[in-house]
């Protein structure tokens, strides 16, 4: 299992031992929607550590589409009485759980790669959108005491030219008449959905922007550029560059994101936005297939993608967030963009072995 594997476990127990109001998950009831996935995964692992070493007592209720994916990734919480599985589609609210109470809720379920949006467009805003008003409304129903969407860096579309880096009000273009636009566009829904639900429901929603994310928690079935690129490297494989590899994009290990999420979680404002970035791990497509190539003793070659990757690619050339205004809540990223890699390369490594 991965939360067996030496650096994987460091990264859990450094995100669970951060100076944070932890007190405020005592004992409370925390649902988590696309629990399998990269990051949502990675911050169960790091609530049960908390529960485990600190008796927090944080119940979870991790909602997922595959049983029996969730029940192999999280084989060791499947007796702990502080850890549930629920599958259930979240676009049909009678198949949501049963329960009195829920006190926290992150809605992290989303398509979140190319060839997912290409193949699967109306899941792909469904979820976003409809997904995302059931669980909203399951929160104001359930003295819901925070919920938290996580949203992405797409939501602020092309760079106008006007800025280097995107803080939380930037907002750029996008083409909504193409079937790419349907993440971008469906997350900005979602977020707008937020704000409604604060005003009419006085619901109390956060809203962490999330960059490109990597780590060894990632799914093999992830197509996104970066994923593609760790793939071939631990594969022992050349390094596939698809484009001219200048698109220039921010990025974060797992452990700064998940950190930076439990930070908004904890501490941000009401009704706020957070980018989750560190400028350290912005880099160019073409020097992240380089350091990949460089760490796992390969080279790079180009090869032009095939009709259905081109469709879910983004058309976003500089895409740079702006994280100061999560570090003045006290975040700091650990990891550059190197470390992350190294470490991502390592654990998968051996997880290959």
């Amino acid at each position: 299992m991965l939360t067996d594997y030496r650096l994987y476990k460091e990264d859990v127990a450094y995100t669970a031992a951060l100076e944070l109001p932890w007190e405020k998950l005592q004992d409370q009831v925390f649902m988590i929607s696309g629990a399998s996935g990269l990051l949502a995964s990675f911050l169960i692992d790091v609530l049960m550590e908390k529960n485990r070493t600190e008796q927090l007592n944080c119940r979870l209720i991790a909602l997922v589409r595959d049983e029996e994916k969730a029940k192999k990734r999280f084989a060791a919480y499947l007796e702990d009485p502080c850890f549930s599985i629920h599958a259930c589609d979240i676009n049909r609210r009678e198949t949501l759980p049963e329960e009195k109470q829920v006190d926290y809720i992150l809605h992290a379920a989303s398509n979140t790669h190319p060839v997912a949006y290409a193949t699967d467009p109306i899941g792909t805003v469904t979820t976003n959108i409809i997904g995302t008003d059931n669980l909203l409304n399951f929160a104001a129903e359930h003295g819901c005491r925070r919920f938290a969407f996580a949203s992405s860096n797409e939501i602020y579309g092309e760079n106008r030219g006007d800025a280097e880096l995107f803080d939380e009000k930037y907002c750029g273009y996008i083409d909504s008449n193409t079937m790419r636009a349907g993440y971008p566009e469906s997350k900005r829904c979602g977020e707008a959905l937020c704000q409604a639900y604060i005003r009419q429901k006085g619901l109390d929603c956060v809203i962490p922007r999330f960059t490109r994310s990597y780590g060894p928690s990632m799914l093999m079935s992830d197509t996104k550029a970066i994923s593609q690129f760790i793939r071939k490297g631990i594969a022992g494989e050349d390094i596939v560059l698809k484009s001219a590899g200048t698109q220039y994009y921010s990025y974060t290990y797992v452990s700064d994101a998940v950190a930076g999420f439990l930070t908004v979680l904890l501490k941000g404002e009401c009704g706020e936005a957070y980018n989750i970035a560190d400028v350290r791990s912005d880099i160019m497509l073409k020097d992240l297939a380089a350091e990949i190539a460089e760490i796992a003793g390969k080279q790079v070659i180009f090869e032009i993608p095939d009709a259905v990757e081109q469709a879910g690619y983004s058309t976003a050339t500089k895409a740079r967030l702006d994280g100061t205004k999560l570090q003045k809540l006290g975040w700091n990223a650990r990891y550059s963009m190197r470390e992350g890699l190294e470490r991502t390369i390592t654990t998968l490594r051996e997880m290959a072995e």
